[in-house]
């Protein structure tokens, strides 16, 4: 998830924007090698560059889509795998490739408010441990600012470099803690809801079941990592379909358009969760570094100055 200052919008809807250029030449009747061809010629990202250029030497789109995306961030890297095996399934399966693309486009889009509000979520934590890490620091210009030598005492006394080697060992630890804890409360899941809506978009193509399943597999096994949990969901829905006796593909795109939602929640839980246990490293850690290197220099140069004083 990358959002510059938390100003920037998340690359992902970038994709989704490229998808939906995609969907709308497509619509009009633009060949697919013509398609990328235009959006390649004013295009900023060097994937949309490199995808058009094998699409002109007669590339298969989905291939030059994972080859391409293989140097872009991992969240972004997985809605261009993502948008290789929608054009892969549709174009297998039969589908109608612009309506499909513009549906994933949809998918992204969500994906990326998703981003865009777990960002929002954990700015307030992240700024919470950045700022309570400067407070040691803050404690020894406090005590210079009153007058004593506190830089002097934790460099040039044993009682001084004591508290100094303590309370960098303990900084350390903080910081590593906090950022282990942001790291576990940041969603693995990047792309939730993709593998059901490939799905979706192979039983739009009119086959069989079992064909959809082996797209979706192959799909799967070319561009998508970590979906099996959602190819159990798509088979809890297909049962549900083949039972009331209605279309699939309607079904799988709700569902999977529940579990973005239920990934948009969990994130922000597990944001607002993360702002209480930040505090556990601050009292552990932080603090008792603060009081070593801030607050304990300062005592120590004023019982110094004042014995120094009275001989």
């Amino acid at each position: 998830m990358k959002a510059s200052k938390g100003k920037a919008p998340p690359e992902i809807e970038a994709v989704a924007a490229v998808t939906e250029r995609l969907a709308v030449l497509l619509a009009a009747g633009v060949p697919p090698v013509s398609a990328w061809g235009y959006l390649g010629e004013t295009a900023s990202s060097g994937v949309v560059r490199q995808v058009a250029d094998a699409a002109a030497r007669g590339e298969a789109v989905p291939r030059a889509l994972a080859a391409a995306a293989a140097a872009s961030p991992p969240d972004v890297a997985d809605a261009w795998r993502g948008l290789a095996a929608a054009w892969f399934v549709a174009t297998e399966s039969g589908a109608p490739l612009a309506q499909s693309l513009r549906a994933l486009a949809g998918s992204f889009r969500s994906l990326g408010q998703t981003q865009r509000d777990l960002a929002v979520a954990l700015a307030g934590p992240a700024a919470t441990a950045r700022m309570v890490m400067a407070l040691p620091v803050v404690g020894v210009l406090f005590g210079m600012g009153l007058g004593f030598n506190t830089l002097r005492t934790l460099f040039t006394t044993l009682p001084g470099l004591a508290c100094l080697g303590a309370g960098a060992l303990l900084m350390v630890a903080g910081i590593r803690w906090n950022r282990r804890m942001i790291r576990a409360a940041t969603p693995k899941d990047r792309t939730p809801g993709l593998a059901i809506d490939l799905m979706a978009v192979a039983m739009s193509g009119g086959g069989s079941i079992e064909r959809a399943r082996m797209l979706l597999a192959k799909a799967r096994g070319r561009f998508l990592t970590g979906t099996a949990a959602e190819s159990r969901m798509v088979d809890d829905v297909l049962r549900l379909a083949q039972r009331a006796g209605v279309p699939a593909a309607q079904l799988l795109r709700s569902e999977a358009a529940a579990r973005r939602r239920n990934a948009r929640s969990e994130g922000q839980r597990s944001a607002a969760s993360l702002a209480v246990r930040l505090m556990i490293p601050l009292g552990i850690c932080v603090l008792p570094a603060f009081m070593l290197v801030g607050v304990a220099p300062l005592l120590l140069a004023i019982v110094t100055s004042t014995f120094s004083t009275l001989t």
